[in-house]
């Protein structure tokens, strides 16, 4: 403990923690930032430094919060509950004589909630803050305005090894700012890209063996996801590693406690270990007796899409500062070795730190957040950085649908019972919901959040849970049972699992994800329709894949709940890992208000007709259907509408003119922006064709009819008066030239105007033609008397005084009956030969 770096600055640590109320740790890996530092706390001497209260440290994970607290209350000889505690997501180890607790970043927030002066907490310590967690950054900003309204006494010291200080500065402009040096053991760096058409796995296969033949000590090697960690972990064994005294111990966030204790834990004496991690690793985790890394350089993120409702999970290289903090790991006991399977180029192109978690994700339980601490909008409060607002606009939206806010975007009762559940919003709303349906709808929606919470790796049905974890077989029985039991305390009625009813868990799952019911598209194996219009697969091989096709009944009226969707980098539709199937009947039940009626048109191209509907639909799912004989004009162009939309503006009669007055349109949004012109672009034409089209499709009511519709008439109408009676003032059609003939100018989308005319045509002018009210200039396409081209320019100026020379010496033996001028720029225009001229 005396040689960890954190010592040299702890006198100017404490003296800051005692003048300020905000204070930024900057410490290496290994500093001793998150062990050595708590001890030193909790036995200085209170008054110095100011420090009233216990002491929250917040951890981004919760394994990293148990092993700290079980590593301080050793050091103090104490057990995990004495002076030491800490709170994670259903456990927690705390007592009336605790004085520091380590929480994980999602209890911090239920802690502000309940408790926004935090009552009796003296410091707030945010560990390992470079993660830059949702849970972090939200907590952080409450903290801050606790700290400026409730709490002038309340101190706030932010750590991290490689955060972005300057920003942070920013942020926290009166904060006192340490820097420590890390431990300083070297490192041998060796860069070993993979080749072009390398996989990382097989190629680690081949690593691994030769450099735990050349080095001692153990291994930690950084893959980017778990189905990585198996295949090479399967690799390993199949390579007899245990028989040469190497144990390969797989460490991720899913994995179970023990397994991941065991990665964790020092190798029994005379054994080594590889230890296979995604990113769980860069930090708070001490690894016994690792002094090699191994970095394949790639990990997984996963990235929100708010117009479809779906994360997509990249993969991607990592930022300089992960790949600093796992080289470190390296060289916390001793000297390492760091093998990188990139190149010092590819790193030194990527940002020095990652994008922070709240740029990207799912915003619903921040949008909650929010509406519990009573901030209207995100910008009330001060972050780091500032939540996206068409996050958080989707988030609105899907906590409507859950009945948490109403259309004014307020808090519901089922909205305000929310906040003691402790739970996801989809959770709580599913629980509430399922209160009121009765005793088994909420036993069983108690069943359905734990199975929700803590998901069988094996498992893509969620009714097998059910079965196993009822026949007892379920390897996390008692975890499950414990937060049934642990959620039906906050709900006030106990859990009972022998109400819960099989039937029930697809229309619980529902309440959770009602964007997410899913509809089997007929002709397709393992093809879905999900409620919010998006499609997704399913692995043909999932039971629930092939169920729809084994059964009799309908395909139309089969529905799952899509509980786990995910979307690849590579692929363009979304991926359904874990569901579960529900009843038609029970979701009509409890969906019964959101069912619309509506009569549907469209045109059927396999029958060269319009095909009408009554349909009842939840959402984007068809639920049942009836056919419309006598169909309505009104309902026949809609028909056409539709096949439009489906088909795009090019089914549309284009000719010269109206192709060149939509880009006139264009040009001029672009070049005269102050003007009220409406929005042209191809999608919002299409998403307001009844606006614009409509009209002029009366009696359209056949695809080969479209033809027949009047289409510049209907842009004309659409652009407006009076900006239909400038358009052609300020971008005219045509350009009159001195010689009196009038040439089309050819307007483009994203171009400049251009006017094709005879050179002779332009003689005697001094420069380019001028639209757009003075501020554009035509490009002159200027031709050969034979209208072939001769000079592109916009500076008729200085081509008469340039390359027209050049022109000239050609033209004239070309073309020696027209007049070639020396001094075109004041030669009268003509459109005749020499023999028109006097001589």
């Amino acid at each position: 403990m005396s040689q960890l770096p954190i010592i040299s600055v702890l006198a100017d640590l404490l003296s800051a923690l005692g003048t300020h109320s905000q204070v930024i740790l900057k410490a290496a890996p290994g500093a001793g930032k998150s062990t050595y530092l708590p001890q030193v706390l909790l036995q200085s001497d209170r008054d110095d430094i100011g420090l009233q209260g216990k002491i929250i440290m917040m951890e981004p994970r919760r394994l990293a919060a148990r092993n700290i607290a079980h590593y301080l209350a050793r050091q103090l000889g104490e057990t995990v509950g004495q002076t030491v505690g800490f709170r994670v997501k259903g456990e927690s180890k705390v007592s009336q004589q605790t004085r520091l607790e380590i929480v994980t970043e999602g209890v911090m927030t239920r802690m502000l909630q309940s408790d926004p002066e935090l009552t009796g907490v003296g410091l707030v310590i945010f560990d390992e803050y470079h993660e830059r967690s949702l849970h972090a950054d939200t907590a952080l900003a409450f903290c801050l305005e606790v700290q400026q309204a409730l709490r002038d006494d309340l101190k706030i010291l932010v750590m991290s090894a490689t955060l972005d200080h300057e920003a942070l500065k920013t942020l926290l402009p009166q904060a006192a700012y340490i820097e420590s040096d890390g431990r300083g053991f070297p490192i041998d760096y060796h860069y070993a890209p993979l080749a072009a058409n390398q996989y990382l796995v097989p190629r680690l296969t081949q690593l691994v063996p030769l450099w735990l033949a050349k080095e001692s000590g153990s291994m930690l090697v950084f893959l980017p996801g778990v189905r990585d960690i198996r295949q090479l972990a399967s690799n390993l064994e199949a390579l007899g590693m245990a028989e040469q005294g190497i144990d390969v111990c797989p460490l991720y966030g899913q994995l179970e406690v023990k397994a991941q204790q065991k990665a964790i834990a020092p190798s029994v004496q005379g054994r080594r270990k590889v230890v296979l991690a995604t990113n769980i690793a860069e930090t708070s985790l001490t690894i016994e007796g690792i002094r090699m890394v191994m970095d394949s350089g790639l990990e997984r993120v996963a990235k929100f899409e708010p117009k479809t409702g779906i994360t997509r999970l990249e993969q991607s290289m990592i930022a300089q500062s992960s790949a600093e903090q796992r080289a470190g790991r390296a060289g916390r006991l001793e000297p390492g070795v760091c093998i990188r399977l990139y190149s010092q180029e590819a790193l030194k192109q990527q940002p020095l730190v990652p994008q922070a978690e709240i740029l990207h994700s799912d915003l619903i339980s921040l949008q909650m957040e929010l509406m519990f601490w009573g901030a209207t909008q995100a910008d009330e409060l001060s972050w780091l950085d500032l939540p996206p607002q068409s996050n958080l606009q989707q988030a609105k939206g899907l906590l409507q649908q859950l009945g948490l806010l109403n259309s004014h975007h307020q808090l519901t009762s089922h909205g305000l019972q929310s906040q003691s559940l402790g739970v996801e919003p989809r959770f709580a709303s599913m629980l509430l919901r399922a209160k009121e349906l009765g005793e088994r709808y909420y036993q069983t929606a108690l069943a359905t959040l734990a199975m929700l919470e803590e998901p069988d790796k094996n498992s893509l049905d969620m009714s097998h849970d059910w079965h196993r974890w009822s026949q007892g077989h379920h390897y996390k029985s008692s975890v499950l049972t414990r937060r049934c039991q642990q959620i039906g305390r906050a709900c006030g009625v106990p859990f009972d699992m022998t109400l819960v009813d099989s039937q029930l868990i697809g229309s619980c799952a529902a309440l959770a994800f009602p964007d997410r019911i899913a509809q089997h598209r007929s002709g397709g194996q393992g093809q879905f329709l999900l409620a919010n219009g998006h499609g997704a697969t399913m692995d043909e091989r999932h039971v629930l894949a092939n169920y729809f096709l084994s059964h009799k009944h309908p395909v139309d009226y089969d529905l799952i709940v899509a509980i786990d969707v995910m979307r690849s980098t590579h692929s363009m539709s979304s991926q359904i890992f874990r569901a579960v199937r529900v009843e038609k009947q029970q979701i009509e039940q409890i969906f019964a208000e959101q069912i619309e009626r509506l009569e549907h048109v469209q045109w059927q191209e396999a029958i060269g007709g319009i095909r009408a509907e009554k349909q009842r639909r939840l959402g984007a799912l068809v639920l049942d259907k009836q056919a419309i004989t006598d169909i309505a004009p009104a309902l026949k162009q809609a028909a056409m509408l539709d096949y439009i939309r489906r088909k795009g503006l090019s089914v549309l009669p284009w000719n010269e003119a109206s192709i060149n007055l939509l880009n006139r349109i264009r040009n001029g949004i672009e070049w005269m922006p102050e003007q009220d012109w409406p929005v042209m672009s191809d999608d919002i034409l299409l998403a307001n064709l009844e606006q614009w089209l409509a009209p002029y499709m009366v009696d359209i009511e056949s695809v080969a009819k479209i033809k027949n519709i009047p289409l510049y008439q209907a842009l004309s109408s659409y652009l407006g008066w009076p900006l239909n009676q400038e358009i052609d003032r300020w971008l005219p059609t045509h350009y009159r030239l001195p010689t009196g003939t009038n040439k089309a100018i050819r307007y483009q989308d994203g171009a400049e105007p251009i006017l094709s005319v005879r050179m002779q045509e332009v003689f005697g002018e001094s420069d380019s033609p001028l639209i757009a009210q003075g501020r554009k200039k035509l490009v002159l396409e200027l031709l050969s008397p034979a209208q072939r081209p001769l000079q592109i320019t916009q500076d008729l100026a200085g081509f008469w005084q340039g390359s027209y020379k050049d022109v000239q010496k050609e033209m004239k033996g070309r073309y020696p009956k027209h007049v070639w001028p020396d001094d075109p720029a004041h030669h009268v225009a003509t459109t005749k030969t020499k023999r028109h001229f006097p001589k």
